[in-house]
């Protein structure tokens, strides 16, 4: 009797060996697949490489961060060209806005960035020298000026080197006086032969209210402050 039921006994785990390998296989295959995974993913946890329109628009850079220097009469440049040593000078920019340059002539450069001088010149002077490698810096800034008057503790004329907005203009001129109207300030800006008033609230803008319009300053506006 003891020898058949230890028979039975051998049959039964004969028959259920299989089972037991391939559920062990299964256990040891969804293991390594969980272990590639987690080697895909970098630290951290998932990202998707794909860019996100709302990251996008919280990452516009600022106006004042990205707008390129215009050039500006009295301005000093330095112009250069390679290997010409009879081609290197500073030049200044003259009231009218031009600059004169050998071999490229009379140049319009006042509102132009350096960048956009340099592809000027280096058009007219690789007519004369084909291989031609310009270079335009600007070495000395004085054509960008600003002015604040009326009620500021201290007005007057300002000339800078990077853009600034109405309320750093403000902040320049000492900032405003007890008797300033904050909600009535305007910037005059001229444009050819007519003058433009652009509205400003004081309030408005350091409030933080959208409908405020903390503008940049273009070389010439006049900040009144009543």
């Amino acid at each position: 009797m003891k020898a058949k039921f230890q028979s039975e006994c051998r049959i039964a785990a004969i028959r259920f060996l299989p089972r037991i390998a391939r559920e062990a296989v299964s256990v040891m295959l969804i293991a390594g697949a969980v272990i590639s995974l987690n080697a895909c993913v970098p630290p951290g946890g998932v990202y998707s490489t794909a860019p996100s329109d709302a990251g996008s628009a919280t990452a516009q850079p600022a106006v004042t961060s990205t707008r390129a220097y215009e050039i500006g009469p009295e301005d000093v440049l330095s112009i250069s060209v390679w290997k010409e040593p009879g081609l290197q000078r500073d030049v200044k920019v003259r009231p009218d806005g031009g600059i004169s340059f050998p071999l490229a002539g009379d140049i319009h450069v006042a509102g132009k960035t350096a960048e956009q001088v340099t592809k000027i010149i280096t058009e007219r002077v690789q007519k004369y020298i084909p291989a031609a490698v310009v270079t335009v810096s600007v070495t000395e800034v004085a054509g960008y000026n600003i002015f604040v008057i009326g009620q500021v503790n201290e007005p007057g004329k300002f000339t800078l080197g990077s853009y600034v907005d109405v309320v750093q203009a403000l902040t320049l001129a000492g900032g405003l006086t007890p008797f300033a109207d904050s909600n009535a300030i305007t910037i005059r800006r001229r444009e050819g032969d007519r003058e433009i008033v652009l509205p400003f609230d004081y309030g408005e803008v350091t409030d933080g209210d959208e409908n405020g319009e903390n503008v940049v300053l273009q070389s010439g506006d006049v900040v009144v402050v009543p």
